[in-house]
């Protein structure tokens, strides 16, 4: 959809949804759809992000679009929202696509790859840069409509047990990390681990696990890690700016009236840009009460990061070699990173490193 067209199909909707709602209602069905998401109401920022979403379609169509939402497990497990999308069990899923490297690890475009794009570098490829196209273009193989759902920032680097000074470190390191990020992990000799968040805790406490990656701060905080892996590394090379998607089923967005499609992609652009101002918001202050109560706030080291950028890059190659759908997004998306990358090196990252230097002095 051309910006253009989106910017006045969503003022027709939300002049519906306002001042016009009374006329629109007469106009208009009712559609009752039910949304998944992969998330526990706990995690209210990327939980509240879909319940925001949920709630702006509803005022943008004058209350006629009714879109109920339920957390992880109350239909399908968190890790099963695409599927259930994708063979109608719901219409509509809020999910970060990278559960879903199992099935391609061309999906982990939609959200992140290790060394990939910032947030805002993501919202750009996908806004302005070709990536809506040619993710539209990878979904359509699965039924599926997919729109920006959020983005929480560049992740931390997870929970240790013990410090991580050099690669040597991870060898034999048991670690709950999946996806790109364990397959390159593994080849600096971790053991990559498959562990729902809920046992993550117990898991480290008991010694199954050395390490545990999550999110960051604020969502950290509320698993109480520090207790029993009292090392917090930074950054998480392998989210530099994760996205969330809003998946529809492709059969159930083609039957909504034009009005109602511009509604929901209207939501779920302000969801997006919203729950990454929450994140920047309330990680600062977590970040505080976290290091006050026992975090040792460790940053990996250059020979850790090298390491990891060597064999991401090896990664990502043979995968584009043997993946033909990987390969057509890979490419236009590596020169997208570059460039995107040589211009925040301009004035993005000059002016932000000074300032950060500035306010220690």
């Amino acid at each position: 959809m051309q910006r253009r067209s989106f910017l006045k199909n969503t003022a027709v909707a939300a002049g519906a949804g306002t001042i016009a709602a009374p006329a629109f209602a007469q106009v208009q069905p009712t559609v009752n759809w039910r949304l998944a998401s992969s998330f526990p109401k706990t995690l209210d920022t990327i939980s509240g992000s879909a319940e925001n979403f949920v709630k702006r379609v509803a005022q943008l169509t004058g209350g006629k679009f009714v879109i109920r939402q339920f957390a992880a497990g109350d239909i399908v497990p968190g890790l099963q929202v695409m599927d259930a999308v994708q063979a109608g069990t719901v219409e509509i899923g809020h999910t970060p696509a990278y559960y879903y490297f199992g099935k391609d690890p061309t999906f982990a475009f939609d959200c992140a790859v290790p060394f990939g794009l910032t947030s805002r570098q993501q919202t750009a490829w996908f806004d302005q840069g070709g990536g809506r196209e040619l993710l539209r273009e990878f979904y359509r193989g699965y039924g599926i409509v997919n729109f920006m759902g959020g983005n929480t920032g560049t992740q931390m680097g997870g929970w240790y047990r013990k410090e991580i000074k050099s690669v040597a470190d991870l060898k034999g390191l048991k670690m709950r990390v999946a996806g790109f990020a364990g397959r390159v992990m593994e080849r600096m000799g971790v053991v990559p681990q498959q562990i729902p968040a809920g046992d993550v805790y117990a898991a480290l406490e008991k010694g199954t696990i050395d390490a545990a990656e999550w999110v960051g701060p604020y969502d950290d905080e509320k698993l109480g890690l520090a207790r029993v892996a009292p090392f917090y590394y930074s950054p998480g090379w392998w989210e530099a700016g994760p996205q969330l998607s809003f998946y529809v089923n492709i059969k159930e967005w083609e039957k909504l009236p034009k009005q109602y499609q511009a509604a929901l992609e209207a939501a779920s652009y302000e969801c997006h840009v919203v729950m990454q101002a929450e994140y920047d918001t309330r990680n600062p202050g977590a970040l505080a009460r976290l290091m006050k109560n026992g975090a040792r706030l460790r940053n990996f080291s250059r020979d850790v990061m090298d390491a990891a950028y060597k064999q991401s890059s090896l990664v990502m190659e043979e995968e584009a070699a043997k993946n033909a759908k990987f390969r057509k997004i890979y490419e236009p998306w590596k020169k997208f990173r570059h460039d995107q990358n040589q211009w925040a090196s301009v004035a993005e990252a000059t002016m932000q490193n000074y300032l950060i230097t500035a306010g220690r002095k």
